[in-house]
C-alpha cells in the first residue's frame, strides 16, 4: 500500500511540475497574457494615430485652409504683403545644449 501511495505522490508531483513549468504551463500563459495586453496597448495607440491622420486628410480634402495652414507651418510660406516674425526663446531648452 505504501508503494502505491508513493507512486501516486510522484505522479502528482510530476503533474504539478508540468502544470507550473512545462510547455504551455502557467508561466507560458502569464507571458502570453502580458504580450496580449501590450499588443492591445499598441493597437490603441495606433488607432489614435490613425484617427488623427484621417482627420488631417479630411481637413485637407475639405478646403484650402488646411493646405494653407500646413504650408505655413511646415514649409514657411507667407502671403504677399505679409511680414513674418520669428520669436525665439532667450533660453532654449534643447537636449543638445544640456551638460
Amino acid at each position: 500500500m505504501r508503494l502505491l501511495a508513493l507512486i501516486l505522490l510522484l505522479l502528482l508531483g510530476l503533474l504539478q511540475y508540468r502544470l507550473w513549468y512545462g510547455h504551455n504551463g502557467l508561466h507560458d500563459f502569464w507571458r502570453t497574457r502580458d504580450q496580449l495586453v501590450e499588443a492591445h496597448r499598441q493597437n490603441d495607440q495606433l488607432r489614435q494615430r490613425n484617427e488623427l491622420i484621417r482627420e488631417e486628410i479630411r481637413e485637407l480634402k475639405d478646403g484650402a485652409e488646411g493646405i494653407e495652414e500646413r504650408a505655413r507651418n511646415e514649409l514657411g510660406f507667407i502671403r504677399d504683403g505679409e511680414t513674418f516674425y520669428r520669436v525665439l526663446d532667450a533660453n532654449p531648452k534643447d537636449a543638445n545644449d544640456a551638460p
